[in-house]
């Protein structure tokens, strides 16, 4: 007896130093894999939020940025990233290694899991099907919150799935701060905890997981005293929360943000046709976008299969993940003005590795099956599917952040005095040089998007603008668009709109379309409009005369 329990308590020594040294190779996967994109300017959010609210803690101390709006997101993102500039100084390069090193971490949380419940192999197939699914692939490098906050509630669910012994009870026993799951519910307490001062929205994972063991204790399931244990632990993070809500609101006067950020987040969003929508949009966003389809598919036929080897995942462990995922379809379906996929980062993984334990389970080759949603996934991240989605789902979005950085030294060039009409992100790019697009600001004129009402109001004010920078602010398909039948309730419900063509509203403004160029679906013009620079020219008045030149 004595030699067995020191040989479990050598075993998991060994394997976590195993996992740590792994760590390693998977910062030099992700970072040698993402090599090409580490020097690309900031993009969308990262210009208009996360890296200006970076800055100004880097540069005051603040946790309450000032140089853009404050939406009451949680500080952590900022504060680390402050800490990488303090060390090597404010570069784009060490910003995208950085969030390498935050991606790898995740990936490693997700092949604990994974090697935890299906063993090693499963656990190198569901990482690497991770690692390539384009939006986790794109989310690996760009400065946004849900990078980070996917990574410590990816390691909270290691931890929190992980076997472990019951929590003792008998007074012989050690004492409970010294117990093996009384310090694993502490540790997933502070990983929750720092997730959703990562990013607000991540409480929901730890909220879900509490309630499901608010049920366990009422039906007596499992030690009294363990659901207490992981009931108190799972809900901690909302004290720092809390907290940081209460600082914003004295610095601010808002809890949540400002009152137009809180509206479009969650007040506007309460129409059961637009939870409805969000709720097929999402199921998509989940199993079927970016070619997921082809693992769900996969998994679908997997069914057909009799079963060759017992079920591979305890219940105990199946029922908590399986609530996560449909927990977070449900509230991003409700919470968020904009659709975005970034906001079910953590939960990807979740999926994969429910789609491998049934491969595992049902055939022999499953290896095999698991090589077929990798090719479909690289194929996903060069090739876009044939409905709109958002530049950043899959490499679209370098190709948008090139389009701009042609646009904006064109206009650095040739324009340098000019007022450009544009809008966001374009407007960010002109104005703020550490984004990387250019040296020094250039005076701007703003417009909410490209559709066709807005460039009629801008038709009402020509002498404002020299110039329009114009783009798309959307992938849009060619002839075949299988999303055209919901396009009217997008554009009620998210702001969904068609970007005008540069030559029709060269037409409406009365000017010259002098740059432009296209990358796939992607499109970037410049515009010129001679008529108020001539006119301000004609306004300025003429230097005295000297007396040496008369």
């Amino acid at each position: 007896m004595t030699a067995t329990a020191a040989e479990s308590s050598v075993k998991p020594a060994k394997r976590n130093l195993s996992l740590l040294a792994l760590y390693p190779l998977f910062f030099a996967a992700v970072f040698l894999g993402h090599l090409t994109l580490l020097r690309l300017p900031y993009f969308w959010d990262e210009g208009g939020y996360y890296i200006p609210a970076a800055m100004d803690f880097f540069h005051s101390g603040t946790l309450i940025p000032y140089t853009t709006a404050t939406n009451a997101h949680p500080p952590l993102p900022s504060v680390l990233l402050a800490g990488v500039w303090s060390l090597t100084g404010f570069t784009i390069i060490a910003t995208r290694t950085f969030v390498c090193l935050v991606s790898a971490a995740a990936l490693l949380a997700v092949f604990r899991l994974t090697r935890d419940l299906l063993g090693d192999l499963a656990a190198a197939a569901v990482t690497l099907l991770t690692a390539i699914y384009p939006i986790w692939y794109v989310q690996s490098t760009l400065a946004h919150a849900d990078i980070f906050a996917a990574a410590f509630t990816l390691w909270a669910l290691a931890l929190y799935l992980e076997p472990c012994p019951t929590l003792s009870s008998r007074p012989e026993a050690q004492p409970k701060w010294r117990d093996p799951q009384f310090v694993r519910a502490g540790t997933v307490a502070i990983l929750f905890a720092l997730s959703v001062l990562s990013k607000e929205t991540a409480i929901i994972t730890p909220f879900a997981l509490a309630l499901y063991r608010l049920y366990l204790l009422a039906r007596n399931r499992e030690p009294r005293t363990q659901n207490l244990l992981w009931i108190a632990a799972l809900t901690f993070c909302v004290l720092p929360l809390l907290a940081w809500y209460g600082y914003h609101h004295h610095k601010t006067g808002f809890t949540f943000g400002n009152p137009e950020f809180l509206r479009y987040n969650a007040s506007a969003n309460l129409d059961l046709h637009r939870i409805v929508l969000s709720l097929y949009h999402r199921g998509l966003h989940l199993f079927g976008h970016m070619n997921m389809w082809v693992a769900t598919l996969l998994t679908a036929a997997c069914f057909i299969l009799p079963r060759r080897i017992t079920r591979t995942i305890p219940t105990a462990t199946l029922i908590p993940i399986v609530i996560t995922i449909l927990v977070n379809w449900i509230a991003f379906s409700i919470l968020g003005g904009a659709l975005l996929t970034r906001y079910l980062l953590p939960i990807y993984p979740l999926i994969l590795l429910l789609f491998v334990a049934v491969w595992r389970e049902r055939t022999r080759v499953w290896p095999l099956l698991a090589a077929l949603p990798a090719v479909a996934f690289l194929i996903a991240l060069h090739v876009d599917p044939p409905y709109t989605f958002a530049p950043e789902d899959n490499l679209t979005y370098r190709d948008m952040i090139v389009l701009h950085q042609e646009a904006t030294a064109y206009i650095e060039q040739h324009l340098p005095q000019a007022t450009v009409l544009t809008a966001w992100p374009g407007n960010a790019e002109l104005i703020h040089p550490e984004l990387g697009y250019v040296h020094a600001p250039v005076k701007i004129a703003s417009l909410t998007n490209f559709a066709i009402d807005e460039i009629l109001k801008a038709q009402q004010t020509p002498g404002d603008y020299d110039a329009a920078f114009l783009f798309s602010t959307k992938y849009e398909p060619g002839r075949v668009n299988i999303s055209q039948h919901t396009e009217n309730s997008d554009a009620r419900y998210f702001d969904f709109h068609h970007d005008i063509h540069p030559e029709e509203a060269a037409r409406l403004l009365h000017g010259t379309v002098v740059w432009q160029d296209h990358r796939d679906g992607e499109w970037a013009a410049v515009l010129r409009f001679p008529r108020s620079y001539e006119a301000r020219l004609r306004a300025t008045p003429l230097p005295p005369l000297s007396p040496r030149n008369p």
